[in-house]
């Protein structure tokens, strides 16, 4: 891989009495970090968690972003798909960042009527000072400074449990809350389904919001509970100043590897069993389910244009239709859609046409981001966003921002947001179940972590 030519490079081979020596030193050198700078970004594919795993195009690498170098200076009044494309073309280095859902409003004539109650801003990119990647039996420091320190001061630091503060336990248990009743959500799905009587939409994703105030979290804790709870392909820790992201996302939002672009998006969920027959009759379930393939064929064919719109003629195809894949809670169905690049068009062109996600919006896509913001109760923010890297050459890899907690360390206020695809023939009861199974593990992880 090329790089930017003042970064200076090492690599090492890594030791550890444990058998997971990836693991172990992706941990210190994480704790490290968060001791180091107010800007870290962990992405973690949990091999260690996950293993035998297999995704087709493979997951996140497990990386490490800690420091500023260069931060991207967005405007508001320019483009920022084309700030961020000028940006890399004028530094072509690494790049590490996020795009919150609300950037829709400057990609389509969309607003947000809720507050930005978290304080996230709508996109944040940035060169980070060093750059550390674990694979296999190695680590390898590229750093604007001198990569050997940064070996050595990892080697030297402690891996502590971190604990969070006890009197907060109480208090989390007591205190999540969500935006709308079961009444309410229920309500507002027979809504939405008039609205696909109608022919207004024909797929709608509704979320609602859980939210904590006033509440004390060790942001490092919670992560690792969450991901030893439920260890995803596409994870993501996040801190920038005083606004965290605690990640556990198991899906892609959009790759690009030379001139390919690759978007995997997932719809269909069912739990896992508890035993192995049980697992396997509910596998082969989610896999027959006619609902559950409309709804992921539905989301298929709004990313087959969403890459149209940036592909050579007559290279978008499905590589893969309806794989059922198991995580540690759940079995999902992903299918994974590619095409070829044109090579007139800047990469972030690519991001600019598929974003938000399809699997996260609906069918048609704009109105049914219209019709999101009219039913939801509370801002998206950076949930259902995406969030990745860039590196050198313009490739990069990106995730869809769920089953995440937000949490602004300054104010004391977290969320995480889940949701559902809402079809014509949808039961409300189901749709509000399957959404608290997505909750489960951040819930759980939440109470235990405060206690």
């Amino acid at each position: 891989m090329g790089i930017s030519a003042s970064r200076h490079e090492r690599t090492i081979l890594l030791e550890s009495t444990g058998s997971e020596p990836v693991d172990f030193w992706l941990k210190k050198a994480l704790h490290w970090a968060i001791r180091q700078s107010d800007h870290v970004v962990f992405f973690s594919n949990n091999s260690a968690y996950l293993p035998g795993f297999s995704l087709p195009y493979a997951a996140f690498p497990n990386r490490l972003a800690v420091g500023v170098y260069k931060t991207v200076a967005f405007s508001p009044h320019t483009d920022p798909f084309d700030t961020l494309y000028h940006h890399h073309q004028q530094h072509p280095d690494f790049l590490v960042g996020y795009f919150g859902y609300d950037l829709k409003n400057r990609i389509e004539s969309l607003e947000s009527r809720h507050p930005n109650a978290l304080g996230f801003p709508d996109v944040y990119f940035f060169q980070p000072l060093h750059l550390i990647d674990f694979d296999r039996n190695r680590m390898t420091v590229r750093s604007w400074g001198n990569p050997d320190q940064v070996i050595d001061e990892i080697t030297a630091s402690p891996l502590h449990r971190r604990n969070p503060p006890a009197s907060s336990a109480s208090r989390v248990r007591e205190t999540v809350r969500c935006r709308v009743s079961p009444e309410e959500y229920r309500q507002t799905v027979r809504k939405i389904q008039q609205d696909i009587i109608d022919g207004t939409v024909y797929e709608l994703n509704y979320c609602m919001e859980f939210f904590l105030e006033n509440t004390r979290l060790d942001p490092l804790s919670v992560y690792d509970q969450l991901t030893e709870r439920s260890p995803m392909p596409f994870s993501h820790f996040q801190r920038i100043g005083n606004h965290y992201v605690i990640g556990a996302s198991p899906e892609r939002f959009l790759k690009k590897t030379g001139n390919r672009l690759i978007s995997q998006p997932i719809k269909g969920t069912i739990r896992r069993g508890t035993d192995p027959s049980d697992d396997e009759r509910l596998r082969q379930q989610l896999r027959s389910s006619e609902k559950e393939q409309a709804e992921n064929l539905m989301i298929v064919d709004l990313v087959r244009n969403d890459l149209a719109r940036s592909a050579e003629t007559g290279t978008v195809q499905v590589d893969e239709l309806f794989g059922i894949y198991p995580f540690r809670q759940l079995f999902q169905m992903i299918s994974t859609v590619s095409a070829t690049l044109r090579a007139d068009l800047p990469f972030t062109t690519a991001i600019k046409n598929a974003f938000p996600m399809g699997s996260m919006t609906g069918a048609p896509k704009v109105r049914a981001m219209e019709l999101i913001d009219q039913y939801e109760a509370s801002r998206r923010g950076l949930y259902s966003g995406a969030a990745g890297f860039i590196t050198p050459e313009g490739d990069f890899d990106l995730n869809v921002v769920i089953r995440s907690i937000f949490y602004n360390s300054s104010t004391g206020d977290a969320s995480f947001s889940v949701g559902s695809a809402i079809t014509y023939d949808a039961d409300p009861q189901q749709e509000y179940e399957e959404c608290l199974l997505k909750a489960d593990a951040i819930l759980s992880v939440l109470q235990e972590a405060a206690s």
